[in-house]
C-alpha cells in the first residue's frame, strides 16, 4: 500500500519558511563575506598599480606595476622594510611562544593546585585584566629608561610574558577538557610536575594554546603603541609598524602610494602563513574552552 505523501498545508507553509529563513541566511552571510574581504582585495590591486594611477582612479582592475613597486621596496635603505619584518618577526614568535607556555603554567598552577590565596591570586590576575596598557606605559617606559634598555627587543617581548586574557583563556579550556584524574595518575606513577605539565597537560591543551598563539602573534605583529615608545624610527631594531607609519610620516605627503600598499601587503604574509599553520584549532579550541563539560 503506497504511502500517503500529500503535505497539510502547515507542513507546506513551515516548508516555504524554512527555505525564506536559509536564502535570507545565505544572503546575509555572502554581504558579511563581501564586506570582510573588500578591503582585503581593494590591497591586493592595489598593490600591482602605480602612484599615478592610484591617485587618479579607483577601480579593482589590477595594474601593471607590481615588480616596480616590490623594486621600490626593495632598494630602499632609509626604510628597510625586510629588515623591520624580521625585527617583528623575531619579537612576535617570542612574545606569542613565551607568553602562551608562562600563560598556561599558570592556569595550571590556579586548577590543580589548592592552596589559602587561591581565589585571590585569580580575582587579582582578574582585575590586571581591566587595566589599559596606556595607564601604566609612562612608567615602564621610564623603567626601561632607567635600565638602559631602549632601542632593544626586551622591552617589547618582556610585557607579553605574562598575559591574564591567555591565562583567564587557558584555565577556561582547563576547566573543560583535563580531568584531575589525569593528573593525578601521573602523580602516582612518579612524574614530577614539571614533566605532567609539559608532556601530560600540554598535548591535551594544543587546541586552545594554537588559537591563543595566533591572537598573540598578531596582536605583538600589529603593535605600535609601545614600540613607538621605546624605539626610534630610524634604529635598526626598529618594527614594521613604525616603518610603516614613518614612510608617511618622513616623505610630506609626497609619499608613493604603490609603494605604500605593496609594503602593506607584506605586513600581511607572516599573519596568513601563521594562520594558515593553526587555524584548525580555532574552532575546536574556542568551542572546547568557553563551554564547560
Amino acid at each position: 500500500m503506497a504511502k500517503n505523501t500529500t503535505l497539510t498545508a502547515a507542513e507546506i507553509r513551515g516548508h516555504r519558511i524554512l527555505i525564506l529563513r536559509r536564502i535570507i541566511s545565505y544572503i546575509v552571510l555572502a554581504v558579511v563575506c563581501v564586506i570582510a574581504l573588500f578591503p582585503f582585495v581593494v590591497l591586493l590591486v592595489n598593490l600591482t598599480k602605480d602612484h599615478a594611477t592610484l591617485s587618479s582612479t579607483f577601480n579593482l582592475i589590477p595594474g601593471t606595476s607590481f615588480l616596480d613597486n616590490f623594486h621600490k621596496v626593495l632598494i630602499d635603505t632609509n626604510k628597510p622594510v625586510f629588515d623591520a619584518m624580521l625585527n617583528s618577526l623575531i619579537v612576535a614568535a617570542i612574545s606569542c611562544v613565551v607568553s602562551v607556555y608562562i600563560s598556561s603554567l599558570t592556569a595550571y598552577g590556579l586548577y590543580a593546585y589548592d592552596f589559602r590565596l587561591k581565589k585571590a591570586a585569580f580575582v587579582f590576575i582578574m582585575v590586571i585584566l581591566m587595566v589599559p596598557t596606556q595607564v601604566s606605559a609612562l612608567g615602564y617606559v621610564e623603567m626601561i629608561r632607567g635600565w638602559g634598555m631602549m632601542n632593544s627587543y626586551i622591552p617589547l617581548i618582556f610585557p607579553m610574558l605574562a598575559t591574564p586574557g591567555v591565562f583567564f583563556f587557558i584555565k577556561q579550556y582547563m576547566e573543560s577538557s583535563l580531568p584531575m584524574e589525569i593528573v593525578e595518575a601521573g602523580r602516582i606513577d612518579g612524574g614530577h610536575e614539571f614533566y605532567i605539565f609539559n608532556f601530560v597537560v600540554l598535548p591535551i591543551l594544543k587546541p586552545a594554546m594554537a588559537v591563543q598563539m595566533i591572537f598573540q602573534f598578531v596582536a605583538s605583529w600589529n603593535n605600535f603603541f609601545l614600540p613607538q615608545l621605546i624605539i626610534d624610527t630610524n634604529n635598526p631594531n626598529a618594527t614594521l609598524p613604525l616603518v610603516i607609519a614613518g614612510l608617511n610620516a618622513e616623505a610630506n605627503g609626497n609619499f608613493d602610494l604603490g609603494k605604500v600598499y605593496m609594503v602593506l601587503g607584506l605586513a600581511i604574509i607572516p599573519l596568513i602563513i601563521v594562520y594558515l599553520c593553526l587555524s584548525k584549532f580555532i574552532i575546536r579550541g574556542i568551542a572546547l574552552g568557553s563551554v564547560k563539560g
